[in-house]
């Protein structure tokens, strides 16, 4: 079967604070993106590597690239004027019509092989995989006007990616009309009226958004060598 995975990075990252994008950013002694395009190739190899990023990035990733001798094999796709619109160009680059795809935010490094590995086999069976994680946290919801209610958390979860779906239903999906409400590629596939399916996501697949995070990412990394 055809795989291949979409990974998105065409943000600025405001909340990190840093005039380099977040995606740039080094971890590690190198960016970011290339921790989270190796953990797709190492966990499979024959992946389609599908990497979105501002087309005004394309050189100075290209550069990147060589000064760091990175040879993975991955094609770059021109991002949009939104995440829906960068998932939408990569989505459409696939050179095949079936398969698998998942989709991923390109500055989470830290997803498992295992996690990745589910995924793919999920979609497989029911149409879509996507990652969860149980909130450890009190949870209440807040009014405009200020007021607050208990939530009980055992009824959320913290969704992550990748978010992985048969190719030809979520091509299909990316058809319609953006709305507010597609916050993720999940939001999009449901709105079809297509059940999702949600498995165990891996709690260290965080989302690098702030200077805390990076702090965070940088134990994350010791603590695997040890």
């Amino acid at each position: 079967m055809n795989k291949a995975a979409v990974l998105v990075a065409g943000g600025k990252g405001m909340r990190m604070g840093t005039a380099l994008s977040k995606q740039y950013l080094p971890l590690a002694g190198k960016p970011v993106l290339m921790h989270t395009l190796e953990r797709f190739f190492l966990t499979d190899p024959s992946l389609l590597l599908i990497l979105v990023l501002p087309k005004e990035d394309f050189e100075y990733w290209n550069n990147l690239c060589a000064s760091h001798s990175f040879d993975l094999p991955h094609r770059l796709v021109a991002g949009g004027s939104s995440r829906f619109q960068s998932v939408k160009n990569g989505l459409m680059a696939l050179p095949f019509q079936h398969g698998l795809v998942a989709i991923h935010d390109g500055v989470r490094p830290f997803v498992s092989e295992k996690v990745i590995q589910k995924s793919f086999e999920i979609a497989a069976e029911k149409g879509s995989a996507i990652p969860v994680v149980a909130l450890k946290d009190s949870l209440r919801k807040v009014s405009t006007s200020g007021e607050s209610s208990f939530q009980d958390r055992t009824h959320f979860r913290l969704v992550q990616t990748p978010q992985t779906f048969q190719l030809d239903k979520i091509r299909e999906a990316f058809g319609t009309e953006e709305l507010p409400i597609f916050s993720d590629d999940a939001t999009v596939y449901e709105h079809q009226g297509w059940e999702l399916s949600l498995f165990e996501g891996n709690l260290e697949n965080i989302k690098l958004t702030t200077p805390e995070d990076l702090e965070y990412a940088d134990f994350l990394l010791a603590q695997s060598k040890k």
